[in-house]
């Protein structure tokens, strides 16, 4: 059975005052992949926030390797294991391509190599600046520096958000070898459902700060009712289950 990297218990956040998440609850075993999915405003960023420690805690608990980790400073998160890649990307835009990745590598599995030859489009241009790359190669350098930190865990925060259909289908290749033939752990929360459900193992639906569904992907991208229902997708949209 593999071992048990994140455990969130029954977790109530949001900002300040404002409650956002309530009573969530979910595992992550290592070498699994976890979609969230729901509509936008449901708390699919505010639960990736709360994971890195970025929200007001109300209730519940964050177990990180069968140590609970809830009141652990946001830039500790990293060091033990934790890797997120934000909307914002927040790529340094001075630096080069090599430097943004080598400036908080970690030894481990993903060095340079191993990440240009995951995105080949980043070795072409690794001596170019954050701020002359496109905004897909922007993703893919948020991407990649993120698995130079070598982490047990991944967190991907709508990584295709606003991008060009060729580009979405080279960052789902890329992050389809990542849980496939890397193993890498790694948590999804994306708009593009369908293509989501088709990455990952395991999914849940938030709805109003809540979990309303989980299960598995594949069998979910089979229930027209519940896309239909939360997501706002019918089932011409979705493509034949393939994923995981």
């Amino acid at each position: 059975m593999p071992d048990l990297l994140l455990a969130v218990r029954n977790v109530r956040a949001g900002y300040g005052e404002a409650v956002v998440l309530d009573d969530v609850s979910f595992e992550v075993p290592s070498g699994e992949s976890l979609a969230v999915l729901g509509r936008n405003g449901v708390g699919k960023s505010t639960l990736v926030l709360t994971i890195m420690g970025f929200t007001t805690l109300i209730r519940g608990s964050l177990v990180w390797r069968g140590e609970e980790i809830t009141h652990l400073a946001p830039h500790r998160r990293p060091r033990r294991g934790l890797g997120w890649v934000a909307q914002e990307r927040e790529i340094f835009a001075s630096l080069s391509v090599e430097e943004n990745l080598t400036v908080a590598s970690r030894p481990g599995r993903w060095d340079l190599a191993a990440v240009f030859e995951l995105f080949p489009r980043l070795a072409e241009r690794r001596h170019a600046r954050g701020h002359h790359l496109s905004g897909g190669e922007q993703q893919m350098l948020a991407i990649a520096r993120a698995l130079m930190t070598n982490p047990d865990l991944l967190l991907l925060d709508e990584p295709l958000e606003g991008l060009a259909p060729i580009i979405v289908e080279e960052l789902t290749a890329a992050i389809r070898r990542m849980t496939g033939e890397q193993g890498s752990t790694l948590i999804l929360v994306e708009q593009h459902a369908d293509i989501a459900l088709g990455l990952t193992e395991h999914v849940i639906v938030l709805e109003r700060g809540k979990i309303v569904h989980r299960g598995r992907s594949r069998d979910t991208l089979r229930e027209p009712v519940l896309l239909d229902r939360y997501l706002g997708l019918t089932l011409s949209d979705s493509p034949p289950a393939s994923g995981p």
